[in-house]
């Protein structure tokens, strides 16, 4: 049995976040070799004539894009009142129970804006726990207080 031929690139699943009811996200699981090719993407090499040597700067705007768009395949149940609760938004003339569509752009501002999403987000798709067997309805410890709770 060779273990390249049992080695899955990637999985997604749909992870509930915590503390939102009927808000989930379908995440997927970045692999070592994912997250080293998307970090080279987003680097750049500079001649540094100063110090005479080469640094390295990332783009972190290109990877919260790059890293938005491989970790994030969809989304439902986010409304505005949730997205309220993750950064801040004028809500002013809108139904706080329309739900928010998911599309590339909007997935990559909610990860850019929102340090709690995004720290749920590292948490999640960097745990192979979530992607070994159904985990839709699982989910990581709490990454904030519940409304009810004191």
């Amino acid at each position: 049995m060779e273990l390249k031929k049992l080695m899955v690139d990637s999985k997604s699943v749909w992870m509930d976040f915590p503390g939102l009811d009927g808000f989930s996200v379908e995440v997927v699981n970045l692999s070592r070799k994912e997250l080293t090719g998307l970090r080279k993407r987003c680097t750049t090499n500079k001649f540094d004539r100063k110090t005479r040597q080469l640094t390295e700067n990332l783009d972190e705007e290109k990877f919260v894009s790059e890293f938005s768009n491989a970790s994030i395949k969809n989304w439902k149940g986010l409304s505005l009142e949730h997205l309220e609760t993750l950064m801040l938004i004028s809500t002013e003339g809108q139904d706080p129970s329309s739900e928010v569509e998911y599309t590339a752009d909007n997935a990559e501002a909610l990860v850019a804006n929102s340090s709690e999403f995004d720290t749920w987000l590292n948490e999640v798709v960097f745990d192979l726990d979530n992607f070994r067997s159904r985990a839709e309805s699982r989910s990581p410890k709490k990454a904030r207080k519940d409304v009810s709770e004191s």
